[in-house]
């Protein structure tokens, strides 16, 4: 069991800055792929971004290329994504998971651990 712990969020202006955080309990972190996705009022969760277990590999979705940088601690067990150039499109509720699957990818259905979400406005 991995229990997944956001935080960071809040409001900030367009072309502002945030870094999220999300806390993982359990001594079998870096076994484990870790994705952020976020949901926004309507719409379907959507992937972000991903970092595979060494930090080596990550992959982003298009939008967030250039802007959004996912990065891991595995020391402290935790997993950053650091947020640049924020757009008000980019507001939504931000999800950490976690897989045991390996190249779990954008894959939702592949992230078996799931955190409560952190809220990220962006105003125009």
């Amino acid at each position: 069991q991995v229990q997944l712990v956001e935080s960071g969020g809040g409001l900030v202006q367009a072309g502002g800055s945030l870094r999220l955080s999300c806390a993982a309990s359990g001594r079998t972190f870096n076994r484990y792929e870790m994705g952020w996705f976020r949901q926004a009022p309507g719409k379907e969760r959507e992937f972000v971004a991903t970092i595979n277990w060494s930090g080596l590999s990550t992959h982003y979705a298009d939008s967030m290329k250039g802007r959004f940088t996912i990065s891991r601690d595995n020391a402290k067990n935790t997993v950053y994504l650091q947020m640049n150039s924020l757009k008000p499109e980019d507001t939504a509720v931000y999800y950490c998971a976690a897989s045991v699957t390996l190249n779990a990818g954008s894959r939702s259905r592949e992230y078996d651990y799931w955190g409560q979400g952190t809220q990220v406005t962006v105003s125009s």
